[in-house]
This record gives C-alpha cells, sequence and structure tokens, in this order.
C-alpha cells in the first residue's frame, strides 16, 4: 500500500470511532509520526480516553493504560524491585510504563513526585530505578488526558513536563449532526474492539523517517524562525518558545505535510499546528484578556508570510 493510501486509511478507522473531529484526528495522528507525546486537555466525558485507545491500537502498538490518582506512586508507574527468596535476590519487576505506548489518564490528578516520574522516560526514552537504567521499548510515546486545572483534584503540570508533551489538543463538544451519530449509533467502547492495527512497528518507524527525511526550504526556515523570535520579543508572552520547541514545530509541520501528500513543509503547515505545538508552553503578558491559544493564533497572524 503507498504511504498516501496507508495514512488515508489511518485516518479514516479513527474518523470512525472520534466522529465529527477531523482536524483532531489528523493532529493526533502527525504528532505520532513526528515521534512525540501527546496531551489531550478537556472536560471529562468528551472521548479523550477512546480517541487514545484507538490511536493505541490503530498505530499497531502494545500499551497500557494507567489511571492517574493522588494516591499513585512513582513505583506504581516504573516498576519496582522485589526480593525473592528462590533467587536470594531483589528482582525487578517493571511497571505500566514499559510499554510502546503508556496511556496516563487524567494525568493531572496525580501528585507532582509522580507525574515527574515521567520526565526522564518522556525524553530520554529509559527509566532509572535504583541505579540501573532501564531501555523503554521502541518507539515510545505518552498518551495523557487531563482535565482542566479549575475542576477539584487536579495538580496543574509544570512548565518542564508540558515542554515535553509535542502536541496539546482539546476535542471540545461536538456539533449537532456528530452528537446524534453517537446517541444512535454503536457504542465508541465497544467499537475499539473491532480496530485493526493498520501499521507494524517497522511501519511506523519507516513512516517517521519519512517525516524526518520532508524538505524544509530556507524561506519557511525564516518564516518559522521569525514566530519564534515573536514569542521572545515581550509583547505577546512572558517567555519565548525554547530551541527544542522550535525543533518540535518543525517536526509537527513536516507530519502536516507527508499527510497531505508533500515532501516539502508550506507555511500553511506550520500555521495549521502552531497553536497546538506552542500555546501550552507559553504564558500571554499580563493584560493581554486572551488565553493561551488565542494569544498565539493573534501572533501568527501578525507574523508575515514568506
Amino acid at each position: 500500500m503507498q504511504t498516501r493510501q496507508k495514512l488515508q486509511a489511518l485516518l479514516d478507522q479513527l474518523n470512525t470511532v472520534i466522529v465529527g473531529k477531523p482536524q483532531q484526528v489528523r493532529d493526533c495522528v502527525a504528532c505520532l509520526l513526528a515521534g512525540g507525546h501527546l496531551l489531550i486537555e478537556d472536560v471529562p466525558g468528551v472521548g479523550k480516553t477512546t480517541l487514545a485507545h484507538a490511536l493505541s491500537i490503530t498505530f499497531g502498538l502494545q500499551f497500557s493504560r494507567v489511571q492517574f490518582t493522588a494516591d499513585l506512586m512513582p513505583s506504581d508507574l516504573i516498576g519496582v524491585s522485589v526480593y525473592e527468596r528462590g533467587r536470594e535476590g531483589f528482582v525487578f519487576h517493571p511497571g505500566p510504563v514499559f510499554a510502546q505506548v503508556l496511556l496516563a489518564d487524567e494525568i493531572n490528578r496525580a501528585s507532582p513526585k509522580t507525574q515527574s516520574a515521567l520526565l526522564e522516560a518522556m525524553e530520554e526514552k529509559q527509566v532509572t530505578v535504583e541505579g540501573a537504567t532501564r531501555a523503554l521499548p521502541e518507539p515510545f510515546f505518552v498518551i495523557a488526558t487531563q482535565n482542566p486545572h479549575d475542576q477539584l483534584g487536579t495538580f496543574a503540570l509544570p512548565e518542564s513536563q508540558l515542554d515535553r508533551f509535542l502536541m496539546r489538543i482539546s476535542l471540545g463538544y461536538p456539533d449537532r449532526a456528530a452528537e446524534r451519530v453517537l446517541l444512535s449509533g454503536e457504542d465508541r467502547r465497544e467499537m475499539l474492539d473491532h480496530l485493526l492495527p493498520l501499521l507494524s512497528t517497522e511501519e511506523l518507524q519507516a513512516l517517521q523517517q519519512q517525516v524526518l527525511a520532508v524538505h524544509a526550504a530556507e524561506p519557511l526556515l525564516d518564516y518559522l524562525q521569525a514566530l519564534i523570535a515573536a514569542t521572545r520579543s515581550g509583547r505577546w508572552f512572558v517567555q519565548g518558545l525554547s530551541p527544542r520547541a522550535g525543533i518540535a514545530l518543525l517536526r509537527a509541520a513536516k507530519a502536516q505535510a507527508l499527510l497531505a501528500g508533500r515532501d516539502y513543509v508550506a507555511p500553511d503547515d506550520v500555521q495549521s499546528v502552531l497553536p497546538q505545538c506552542v500555546a501550552h508552553r507559553l504564558v500571554p503578558v499580563a493584560g493581554a484578556g486572551r488565553g493561551a491559544v488565542e494569544q498565539v493564533r493573534a501572533m501568527g497572524e501578525a507574523v508575515p508570510l514568506p
């Protein structure tokens, strides 16, 4: 199957489960093709966990799910060494983080100590337990869901951890037509049982290499640097984007270009992923009167296109 057809099949299968959200589904696929971690933030009940499950199955990845709660300990996530009398020594029992996809459900309900246990795993794709470093499976993704910060029992993710997520998306409420499909159609959780994996690990890694090979011309890189410089100007945000964030934005734009069937990045690709890739990394200046996403869009409109 050709790359374009394979990618379209991925999108089509996901859109049968998550109805009426084609742009958000496309963003999720782009995020995983770019090798990034995904944060889905919204109110309970709009399909965050279902989308994460559907992504894992469709990409053919072995996954584990952890329900984050206030009493979840780092060892519950990473694993623990237990003394076994028969072996006369401690044996490491790996935790759920040792999977190709870790579905971290309601990640901001766990304590900061447990949240920070994910930092090394997300950045280095390894964990250190009792002085020993253990590699995580390849590929390794974290797909996390979180509830809005104003809900009871939530702990805001620190900036250092938010920066490890390539994208943050919100699903929002469905429109009237999509909601009618949900009300009258098959249960979405039951649909997950019938989904087929459409990629092997090797095919996914080949697609990720194709993303890296997408060409970014000099004028496009100039445009990208102009956007990054605008975030650092002090006019729009308290602090600007880091070099890591700029690299992440380019990678996500390359993935969008591949999904569109192109081998080069266009300014439209950068604009289409800009709020999802950078808004969770930025704090608007005092008196802006806008949220981070709206402020990013306003800034994007102010920077001239190449």
